[in-house]
C-alpha cells in the first residue's frame, strides 16, 4: 500500500510538471502577452517598458524557470488587473466553484443510480425508455443552452429560484441542475449496461438460485462490481464539470474560479490564468488519486500494492 502511494504521488508530480509547462507555454505562444495588455493607441515604448516590467523580454527557459520556482512556494505573481496575489485570488473563488461542482454532482449522481438500476433491472420498460431518451437528451443539449432556458422559465416566468449571484441554497439549483444533467445522462447509461451485465453472471444466477432476494443480490453483490467502472467515469467526470463550471458560472453570474478565468482570459491577466489551471490540475489529481483507493474498498480483489 505504501509503496501504491509513493508512485501515485510520484506520477502526480510529474502530472503537475507537465501541466505547468503546457500553461506557460501556450500562454506565451497565443501571443505577446505584454502588447494583448496595452490599449489599441499604446506605442511600442510603453509595450517595451511593459514587458521589461513583467519579465517578458527575458528567454523562455529562464521565465519558466523562475515560474516553476516561485510556483513551488505557491507564488504565481500579482494580477496585472486587481494588483492582488493570483493565487489569493482564485484561492478566495474556488469554494465556490467546488461546492457547485460538489452539487452538480450530487444532482448527477441522484438522478443516475436509481434510474440506472431500474433501467437494468426492467430492460425495455417505460422506466428504461425514459432513461434513453434522458441520456440522448441530457447528453445533447449545450449547458449554455439549458441554463438560459432555465433561467427563463423558473426565473423569470415562474420566479421561483434567482437567476444569479451566490447566497443560500437556492442559488445553486439551476447552475448545479445545469452543469450536472450531463454527468447524470452518461453515468446513467454506463451503469445500466454495467449492472445489466453483472446480472447475467453465473454467481449472480447462483445466489438467486439458493433463495437470496433479487433487492439484496442487487444492493450487496451486483451493484458493488458494477460500480467500478462507474467510480472512473465519476473520476473523469470532475474534468468535464470543470470545464462545464467555467460555461455554466459565466451564464448564471456565479462569482466562482470559472468566472474569473473568463474574465482573466479577457483581461489577459497571465498569473491569474496560471494560477487556475494549476489549482485545478491540483484537485483532479486529488480526485483521481482518491477514486483510486476507492478500487480497493469497493473490491478486496483490486490489489493496491
Amino acid at each position: 500500500m505504501r509503496s501504491y502511494v509513493a508512485r501515485r504521488l510520484l506520477y502526480a508530480a510529474f502530472v503537475l510538471v507537465g501541466v505547468s509547462v503546457v500553461v506557460f507555454f501556450l500562454v506565451r505562444l497565443s501571443g505577446d502577452p505584454a502588447a494583448l495588455m496595452m490599449p489599441l493607441d499604446a506605442t511600442d515604448e510603453d509595450v517595451a517598458r511593459l514587458r521589461t516590467a513583467l519579465g517578458f523580454d527575458r528567454p523562455w527557459p529562464v521565465q519558466y524557470a523562475d515560474f516553476f520556482v516561485r510556483a513551488l512556494q505557491g507564488d504565481f505573481g500579482t494580477s496585472i488587473r486587481h494588483q492582488q496575489p493570483a493565487m489569493g485570488m482564485v484561492l478566495a473563488r474556488l469554494p465556490a466553484t467546488l461546492q457547485l461542482m460538489a452539487m452538480a454532482l450530487g444532482v448527477a449522481l441522484a438522478i443516475a443510480l436509481p434510474l440506472g438500476i431500474l433501467s437494468a433491472l426492467y430492460p425495455n420498460s417505460l422506466v428504461d425508455r425514459f432513461g434513453v431518451v434522458m441520456a440522448l437528451v441530457g447528453q445533447a443539449i449545450p449547458n449554455f443552452f439549458l441554463g438560459i432556458v432555465l433561467i427563463l422559465f423558473f426565473s423569470v416566468h415562474l420566479q421561483w429560484l434567482p437567476s444569479s449571484g451566490r447566497g443560500g441554497v437556492e442559488h445553486l439549483v439551476l447552475p448545479a441542475i445545469t452543469l450536472g444533467t450531463a454527468s447524470a445522462a452518461f453515468i446513467n447509461r454506463l451503469l445500466r449496461s454495467s449492472l445489466r451485465e453483472v446480472l447475467a453472471t453465473d454467481y449472480v444466477r447462483t445466489a438467486l438460485a439458493k433463495g437470496r432476494s433479487r433487492r439484496d443480490v442487487v444492493l450487496h453483490h451486483a451493484l458493488r462490481n458494477a460500480a467500478i467502472p462507474v467510480l472512473t467515469v465519476v473520476g473523469i467526470q470532475v474534468v468535464q464539470l470543470v470545464g462545464g463550471a467555467i460555461v455554466t458560472e459565466t451564464v448564471f453570474a456565479y462569482p466562482g474560479a470559472g468566472l474569473l478565468l473568463v474574465q482573466s482570459l479577457g483581461t489577459r491577466d497571465v498569473p491569474v490564468i496560471q494560477a487556475f489551471v494549476m489549482m485545478i490540475a491540483v484537485v483532479v489529481t486529488i480526485v483521481n488519486f482518491a477514486v483510486d483507493l476507492l478500487y480497493g474498498a469497493i473490491d478486496p480483489r483490486i490489489s493496491l500494492a
